[in-house]
């Protein structure tokens, strides 16, 4: 199938099965909230998942995969993401945007998405870096950042907070990362790229 078919069939796609178009909405509704107010709303969150939660109960992705298959999405967005903001590099939102797209997505297609947003995140970070002039600061604070980490686990005792730290080079609305991985994946995959 060539690409612009692909893309057909995801346009109709949009149109026939509403999730996916859902999941985008949510996404760039979420994208924007956070690069206005660098928070992500509960209520876009908590209701994109009960959404995506009923909707595969009702309408399944495949014969043997609807409900249950969201709800592992669910899950797996969420575990793969909550160690982020246990170290506190990641906001509590930014873990409950990807639980909600990981909903909508599937157990299955989960950990690739992502994968995708861990690389939109990566290039998002150093788009930002170069931008503002902070290679030199980000190089420090990668540092002391690894160095902390290491004498952490040697000693066997907890990290110490990020402020303890050299000034961070700033904060990232990453849910402009989860957005643009999770949607640029789902396409990809559409015309056989992922």
């Amino acid at each position: 199938m060539s690409e612009f078919g692909a893309l057909l069939d995801l346009l109709r796609m949009l149109l026939v099965d509403p999730r996916t178009a859902v999941l985008f909405a949510l996404l760039i509704a979420g994208a924007w909230k956070d690069c206005l107010s660098m928070r992500i709303p509960n209520g876009l969150t908590y209701g994109g998942a009960t959404f995506a939660l009923i909707y595969s109960a009702i309408v399944p992705f495949s014969t043997h995969a609807g409900f249950w298959s969201a709800f592992g999405g669910l899950c797996t967005g969420l575990l793969l993401l909550l160690p982020l903001y246990m170290l506190r590099v990641m906001g509590a939102g930014d873990v409950k945007l990807m639980a909600m797209a990981g909903a909508f997505l599937g157990l299955s297609e989960t950990p690739a998405a992502v994968l995708w947003v861990f690389v939109a995140g990566g290039l998002f970070a150093i788009g930002h870096v170069l931008v503002h002039r902070q290679l030199g600061r980000l190089a420090h604070s990668l540092r002391d950042m690894a160095g902390q980490l290491t004498l952490s686990a040697a000693a066997g005792t907890r990290p110490a907070s990020p402020a303890a730290l050299r000034q961070s080079v700033g904060k990232l609305p990453y849910g402009i990362a989860i957005a643009a991985g999770t949607v640029s994946y789902v396409v990809a995959r559409q015309i056989g790229y992922a």
